[in-house]
């Protein structure tokens, strides 16, 4: 069991989340939160955070990567999720050219190092290298992600959507803890790709309360084969520092990312909103997130049969020195 926080739990309101604040700074603060997800900055980081979401689910889920279409139940404006699955299906189109897949950067799940050693095949692998073969091939099989929100960004959505064919969206509201039934029909197991559901929660999952997050995870478990919690930030000393230094490469890169709109660089630098609200935000969003075994209390409680779902769950450091992609991945035994 992991180490209890000495911060509680908070549930906080954020200043984004607020009806009064202004649409367009709203969507000022989406796409630099997404860019916090996509930017990757030399040294200082190994790979972009959304990269490393799809890393994990690759390291964790293993051959049965392939068997789900993974949906976004949450994907506001489509933060990360159009990048991680581009980087997901790229790793899984180079699994198709190797006799296993490629060795895992090392990385902490359960409060464990995990070494990369640990990817290596399996003496069941080895003594039947036709099955090996068979699982390579069903790992490297492209995989579909779907954008849905209780608020649909269709515009954003539909853009994003172009640019992948393994990308696309609902146009209507979708409630999490009443995933609607056409949705399931088509997207599950005995939908068109013949695919579990594997539900995706991007920085989203703190911002529900405790009975709306076990609503949520109780349809989960009634609809679904798994999902996961990625957050990038955490109820730490440096979890918080982490948010103001995000604050600060804000102010450092954001000419390079926005100099094609001086009214964005106007709301950064001369009238500094965006940044107040991202770092703001960002702390309470610490004050918010649950631990995995706070997560797993919800799970255990929420009112469905939860007694064949496993959850694993890590970090896996994004900036240095101190940034970390907190992760939850819970399965059923049986998929």
């Amino acid at each position: 069991m992991a180490t209890k926080p000495l911060i509680p739990r908070m549930h906080l309101w954020e200043i984004d989340d607020q009806p009064w604040f202004p649409s367009f700074l709203r969507a000022y603060v989406q796409t630099g939160l997404t860019h916090a997800w996509t930017v990757h900055i030399p040294i200082l980081q190994r790979s972009s955070p959304a990269t490393i979401v799809a890393e994990t689910l690759h390291r964790v889920l293993g051959d049965r990567v392939s068997r789900h279409t993974y949906i976004d139940f949450c994907a506001g404006a489509g933060g990360p999720t159009p990048f991680i699955e581009q980087a997901l299906n790229k790793q899984l189109k180079r699994a198709t050219t190797h006799t296993a897949p490629a060795a895992a950067p090392a990385g902490v799940v359960n409060g464990d190092s995990k070494a990369a050693s640990e990817s290596t095949p399996s003496d069941a692998a080895v003594a039947n290298p036709e099955a090996k073969s068979a699982a390579v091939r069903e790992e490297g099989t492209a995989v579909d992600f779907v954008l849905t929100d209780l608020h649909p960004h269709v515009e954003s959505w539909e853009a994003a959507a172009k640019k992948s064919d393994r990308l696309t969206y609902v146009s209507h509201p979708v409630d999490a803890a009443h995933a609607p039934a056409d949705l399931l029909r088509r997207y599950g197991r005995k939908g068109e790709n013949g695919k579990g559901i594997f539900r995706l929660f991007n920085l989203a999952f703190h911002h529900f309360d405790d009975d709306l997050a076990r609503s949520i995870l109780k349809n989960t478990v009634e609809t679904s084969e798994g999902f996961g919690i990625f957050e990038l930030q955490d109820r730490t000393p440096t979890g918080l520092l982490t948010c103001f230094a995000f604050g600060f490469f804000i102010f450092l890169i954001a000419p390079l990312l926005y100099w094609w709109s001086p009214l964005r660089l106007f709301w950064i630098y001369v009238v500094p909103i965006v940044p107040f609200v991202l770092v703001f935000d960002g702390l309470i969003s610490c004050l918010r997130t649950r631990t995995a075994d706070e997560v797993e209390a919800l799970l255990r409680t929420c009112g469905a049969d939860t007694e064949d779902w496993e959850i694993h769950s890590g970090k896996e450091r994004f900036l240095w020195p101190c940034g970390y992609l907190n992760w939850i991945i819970c399965t059923k035994k049986t998929t």
